[in-house]
């Protein structure tokens, strides 16, 4: 498993370059991508595509080839693999196989993005990429978590991202944004998340690059506030359907009916 670059090449360590060169086979997420970054390194080494679509075919393959005496290393296009990228059931197979199965550490945006936030990295979650369909439900469900949340996002869908956010978890949680990083135009952001809206709005963080965002976690008021509607929607949804479960814990705790359904969902979700 070796670590590339998330955008400054000479971010690269010199095992990784060692190992690159010195394998029978990369695997790679993007082979034309990675065929960029070792003919930069003046690396001469064949390649095979390795991605959400074909990881299940190949990760047989390769642990064919593995058995037969080949070397492999794994890369997705930046960054450490099987962060947010495929990987999971080649290592899983492999180990499964008795094959060796090192790792080549490096850059992660996950890493990197928590150690400029300034936020709590003594407890973190990380959530990767949040599906369109059910984000709502899913920041329901870590609205109690009282660390760090870490997500990634792509450039087109940001904004949407944050207004779920705001709509879910509430203004009064502080959020931070990493754009581009180790890029040239690298760009780190910090604020409520109302605000950090508004510069996107204003152009000042342009929707451009991949996203880092960063959430505060729940506060003590917060997490109690949670229990109490928790509480309320379990007992309500024992005796009623969902919608008009979400309807009366609304009214009486005094919160909105669309927040407090998405999170009667996911409540119904655990019970199941």
């Amino acid at each position: 498993m070796v670590a590339t670059p998330i955008g400054n090449l000479k971010d690269i360590s010199l095992r990784a370059l060692e190992i690159l060169a010195s394998v029978d086979l990369v695997a790679a997420e993007d082979t034309r991508h990675t065929r960029r970054l070792l003919d930069h390194f003046e690396i001469k080494q064949k390649l095979i595509a390795f991605h959400d679509h074909n990881e299940r075919r190949q990760t047989d393959l390769l642990v064919d080839r593995i058995k037969a005496g080949e070397s492999v290393a794994l890369v997705s296009d930046a960054g450490t693999p099987l962060i947010s990228d495929p990987g999971f059931r080649l290592v899983r197979a492999a180990r499964a196989a008795g094959l060796v199965v090192e790792a080549v550490p490096g850059a992660s945006a996950l890493t990197a993005a928590l150690s400029v936030s300034g936020l709590p990295t003594d407890q973190f979650q990380f959530l990767g990429f949040l599906p369109a369909k059910g984000r709502a439900t899913r920041l329901a469900e870590v609205h109690q978590y009282p660390g760090t949340l870490i997500l990634y996002e792509a450039p087109h869908r940001i904004t949407s991202l944050l207004e779920s956010v705001l709509e879910v978890l509430g203004d009064d949680r502080e959020l931070v944004i990493c754009r581009e990083l180790t890029k040239l135009y690298e760009q780190v952001a910090q604020g409520l998340v109302g605000e950090i809206l508004d510069q996107i709005t204003r152009g000042e963080i342009p929707t451009r690059g991949e996203f880092v965002v960063l959430i505060s976690g729940a506060t003590i008021v917060q997490s109690v506030a949670q229990i109490e509607l928790d509480d309320c929607l379990r007992l309500l949804i024992a005796e009623l359907p969902i919608s008009k479960a979400a309807e009366l814990a609304g009214q009486m705790l005094g919160l909105k009916r669309n927040l407090v359904y998405k999170r009667a969902l996911a409540l119904k979700a655990e019970t199941r």
